[in-house]
């Protein structure tokens, strides 16, 4: 069996954090090295490896996740300005293989770049 991922294991509680938000699909939680002033994470409850290994089935999950970064941005007030990145394997920067969103904000990202 595989290790579960750090993020499933804050998902059933083993690593205490705080939640900025929490339902029955998903989680929100900051990110421990952040790379701009507001740093989020939207973590699925489901574990998906990557984006790529999601199926037609999850669907309405993937679009939950991108209307959940909407309301969490505006209830923020970063509504009007953020990024939201999502790494697919390692040679794209992805470490936790595990499907998150990064939202990030209250940063001036240059056009045509990561800005991190």
């Amino acid at each position: 069996m595989a290790e579960r991922s750090i993020f499933s294991r804050i998902i059933d509680g083993e690593i205490p954090t705080e939640f900025v938000y929490q339902d029955d699909l998903c989680v929100c939680i900051r990110d421990i090295a952040p790379q701009a002033p507001t740093h989020l994470l939207i973590i699925p409850r489901k574990s998906i490896p990557k984006l790529v290994d999601a199926t037609a089935e999850d669907q309405a999950l993937l679009g939950h996740l991108m209307v959940k970064a909407g309301e969490i941005a505006r209830q923020l007030g970063v509504g009007d300005a953020f990024r939201l990145v999502i790494n697919n394997g390692a040679g794209a920067g992805q470490t936790v293989f595990h499907l998150h969103i990064h939202l990030l904000a209250n940063k001036t990202f240059k056009e045509g770049s990561l800005g991190f």
